[in-house]
């Protein structure tokens, strides 16, 4: 088991491409030759080693590291596979966080619009400019919800 003196005296030798100190439970701190410190958690997913980043020493301590793998371990043991998890959680963030009513229908229109007579086209997005983006155009889609949008239709 690794203390807290272990990490924060830990060098990686010359001549070593890395160094790791395990901890417990597949926790361990690799260390560079730079002198960078990170913490992974080294776990099986389909029968394939598969490694989770934890964060940086000294801003992830060695206790919210052992906390991460503890909850990342929760994961795994649900059969979902925590760097996935991660990845899906990011991605849904960064879309959530900018994609709004007026981004997809602006796109919706740029996909549909070629299929449209030029009437349509100009007639839908000039509608849609007047009467619904002052409403809800700058809402997330995760804040809109089925009231909202009726109520702005009617």
């Amino acid at each position: 088991m690794l203390t807290n003196a272990d990490c924060k005296n830990a060098t990686c030798p010359a001549g070593e491409a890395r160094r790791r100190l395990t901890d417990d439970g597949g926790l361990y701190l690799e260390i560079s030759p730079a002198g960078s410190k990170r913490w992974f958690w080294k776990f099986y997913a389909a029968g394939k080693e598969s490694r989770l980043a934890l964060g940086s020493y000294p801003a992830v301590t060695l206790k919210a590291a052992r906390v991460a793998r503890n909850e990342a371990r929760k994961t795994a043991s649900t059969g979902t596979n925590p760097v996935q998890k991660r990845r899906a959680e990011k991605l849904a963030a960064t879309r959530n966080a900018v994609t709004t009513f007026e981004a997809v229908a602006r796109e919706f229109h740029g996909s549909k619009s070629p299929g449209w007579s030029k009437n349509h086209a100009a007639q839908w997005l000039r509608c849609l400019e007047k009467d619904v983006f002052p409403f809800v155009g700058s809402l997330p889609l995760v804040e809109l919800s089925a009231p909202m949008l009726l109520d702005t239709l009617r």
